[in-house]
C-alpha cells in the first residue's frame, strides 16, 4: 500500500470553522446561523465519507483507513475555547453529531455493517435506550444504524427526526444524516472562498 496522497482534514480547517462561529453574532433561531452550523457539521463528515470512500474502494487499507478516522476525530472532538457559553454548546452540539460520525466509520471499518436489524430498528431500539438513560445502548445502536448508512451508501429517512424527541439521540441522527449525504455527494463545503 503506497503512502496517503491526499490529506482528508486539517487542524486548520477545523480551526477557521471555529473562527467563524467565534466571529460572527449567532442566534440558534436564526436560518443563518443554523447553516454555518451544519455546514461545519457537513464539512467534518464529508472528510469521514472521503476515507470511507477510499477504503471501500481499496485505496486504503483497514490499518491506514482507521488511523485517518482517527485524525479526523482528533481534531473535530477537541475540547473548544470560547469566551461564550452559547457558543460552546452550539459547537459541543455540532461534536456531539459527529461522535457518532466517527464511531459509525471505525466501527465499519474494524467490523462491517451491522449484521442484524435495519436502521429505522436501531434508531428505535436507540430512543428505547435512552428513555431508559442507558446512553451507552442507545449510542452503540446509532452507531449500528450509521454502518447500515455506510454499507448502503445511506437509506436513512430523517423524517425520523421529526418524531425523536430532542436529545443525545437525535444529534447522533442527525450526525448521520450529515453522513448519509456525504457520502451521496462528497462535495468540499466551501467556506464562503476561505479555503
Amino acid at each position: 500500500m503506497t503512502e496517503v496522497e491526499e490529506t482528508y482534514y486539517t487542524d486548520e480547517r477545523w480551526q477557521n470553522w471555529l473562527s467563524r462561529v467565534d466571529e460572527e453574532d449567532l442566534d440558534p433561531e436564526s436560518e443563518e446561523s443554523a447553516r454555518l452550523l451544519f455546514n461545519m457539521q457537513d464539512d467534518a463528515a464529508i472528510a469521514v465519507a472521503k476515507v470511507l470512500s477510499a477504503y471501500k474502494d481499496g485505496t486504503l487499507d483497514q490499518e491506514t483507513a482507521l488511523e485517518e478516522l482517527r485524525e479526523i476525530g482528533e481534531i473535530v472532538l477537541s475540547e473548544v475555547q470560547f469566551e461564550s457559553e452559547e457558543k460552546l454548546m452550539l459547537v459541543d452540539g455540532v461534536q456531539m453529531s459527529l461522535r457518532c460520525v466517527f464511531a459509525a466509520g471505525e466501527e465499519y471499518v474494524a467490523g462491517g455493517p451491522a449484521p442484524e436489524g435495519t436502521i429505522p430498528e436501531h434508531v428505535e431500539a436507540a430512543v428505547a435506550a435512552e428513555d431508559e438513560e442507558d446512553l451507552d445502548t442507545a449510542f452503540a445502536h446509532v452507531v449500528q444504524a450509521g454502518t447500515l448508512v455506510i454499507e448502503d451508501n445511506g437509506e436513512l429517512d430523517v423524517t425520523v427526526l421529526e418524531d425523536i424527541e430532542y436529545g443525545l439521540v437525535s444529534d447522533w441522527v442527525s450526525g448521520l444524516d450529515s453522513l448519509q449525504s456525504a457520502l451521496a455527494d462528497p462535495e468540499v463545503i466551501e467556506e464562503d472562498g476561505e479555503e
